[in-house]
Formats: C-alpha cells, structure tokens, sequence
C-alpha cells in the first residue's frame, strides 16, 4: 500500500523557518506530481505548492511564493517543503499528497490519489 509519511512541524515564532518532509513508500511506478496542502480549522483546505517529479516544474500558491521552496529527493522519495518568512496565517494542518492522475501538476486536491496524515504547523506573533 502507498504510505505518505510527514515530518518537521513545530510550533516557530514569526519570521521563522521550518522545513517539512514526506517520505512516500510501497508504490510501483512514481506519481507524476507530489504536492503540499494545508488546512486551518474552519477553512477549506488550499494548495501551497507542488511538484511535477519527471522534470522539476513546480507552481505555488501566491500567499507563498518567494517564502517557499518545493523540492524533491526521488532516490530518497522524499518530498520537502522550505518554510521562510513565515506569518501567523501560515498555521495549520499541512499534508502531503501524491498523484497519478494528471502531468500538469497543481493546486487542485482532486489532481491527487494518495495523503499522509499531516504535520501541524503554528505560528505566533
């Protein structure tokens, strides 16, 4: 069975830095795009950022973008998220997710077959 595996949440201090790994297993044939969700309590859940892994092409959310780094270790089959700058709005839920549905990887969470449990994130001012 597939398996995503997150790690490096925290709780930082505004203007911090984290950053988030997924570890993915028990899969065939890699996903075409792997990306990062998150979710606050009482908010849709929201594409960050994601990856195409055959050739590197990523696209961010734009409350994000040039705060965060989308990166991927295939020999590893780890996926990472950077976390620089970050704000109080960034807190919440951030999950990792896989997919093989689609080669133009986005934001959308119906791109997207397999998700690990989540890693929280806070933020405080």
């Amino acid at each position: 069975q597939v398996q995503l595996v997150e790690s490096g949440g925290g709780s930082v201090q505004a203007g911090g830095s984290l950053r988030l790994s997924c570890v993915v297993s028990g899969y065939t044939y890699r996903p075409y795009c792997m990306g990062w969700f998150r979710q606050a309590p009482g908010k849709e859940r929201e594409g960050v950022a994601a990856i195409y892994t055959g050739g590197g092409i990523t696209d961010y959310a734009d409350s994000v973008k040039g705060r965060f780094t989308i990166s991927q270790d295939n020999a590893k089959n780890t996926l990472y998220l950077q976390m620089n700058s970050l704000r109080p709005e960034d807190t919440a839920m951030y999950f990792c997710a896989a997919g093989w549905r689609v080669r133009r990887c986005g934001q959308s969470q119906y791109d997207y077959n397999h998700w690990g449990q989540g890693t929280q994130v806070t933020v405080s001012s």
